[in-house]
């Protein structure tokens, strides 16, 4: 157990470096004008509130997905973070009258972690919770138990890393434009990809043939379209 809390934590701490490695390129390289007056203007209220929401998001989701599984234990979900953070920043916003997207300086960054962490997931194996169903494919693989199972945490590291790649592409040609709908774009791209590979895991419906997550991935969807969709400069 010690040796599977090492690996993830390992890939844990690579994640959040690359998470700041990535997200000081982007200040540093293009959006240091265009990108930070909303998050200039937010105030110390505005980091409290990111961190908590993730928080209180990363062990709710999880650990009702756990339980909803049979298994009555705390877990982490890094979809739930997100919820969480997405939710508690944008009512401290509406709270603090700020209008404009805040994200677009830690979105990519967001990506980042997502494309190194999911391998920590990957290399725990099964004690994780997050390998997929059975299938016959060449690339699937063996986690212990004798059953080829489809790798979903290295298809999600993959679709995460093509999407940090198309953000730095629009970071580097339009600026402005990332500035604006950078956050959404990569918190759409997220959803959408997570929602494909949640039809590849074994954890149980909860509406139709949708799990938690599923619903968890359409509501960052639907909340990144709509914001894209009636944002407003500030």
């Amino acid at each position: 157990m010690l040796e599977i809390l090492s690996i993830h934590m390992i890939f844990d701490l690579l994640a959040a470096a690359s998470s700041l490695g990535v997200t000081a390129l982007v200040l540093f390289w293009g959006l240091r004008k265009p990108g930070l007056g909303a998050l200039e203007r937010a105030g110390a209220g505005y980091p409290l509130a990111l961190i908590g929401g993730a928080v209180v998001g990363a062990y709710a989701m999880g650990s009702i997905n756990l339980w909803l599984m049979g298994e009555p234990a705390l877990g982490r979900s890094i979809l739930g973070a997100v919820i969480g953070a997405i939710s508690a920043v944008e009512i401290y916003k509406l709270r603090a009258g700020l209008r404009g997207s805040t994200g677009a300086p830690l979105a990519a960054g967001f990506a980042a972690s997502v494309m190194v962490g999911r391998w920590g997931c990957f290399l725990t194996g099964l004690p994780d919770q997050t390998f997929g169903i059975a299938t016959t494919l060449p690339w699937a693989v063996d986690f212990g138990d004798g059953i080829p199972r489809h790798p979903v945490q290295i298809y999600e590291s993959a679709a995460m890393g093509l999407c940090l790649i198309l953000a730095l592409l629009m970071l580097w040609r339009r600026p402005d434009a990332f500035s604006r709908y950078g956050f959404y774009g990569i918190i759409g791209i997220y959803g959408a990809q997570r929602f494909v590979w949640e039809f590849l895991k074994p954890y149980p419906p909860v509406l139709g043939p949708f799990n938690l997550f599923h619903i968890g991935c359409a509501a960052l969807v639907l909340y990144a379209v709509s914001m894209s969709k009636w944002y407003v400069r500030p």
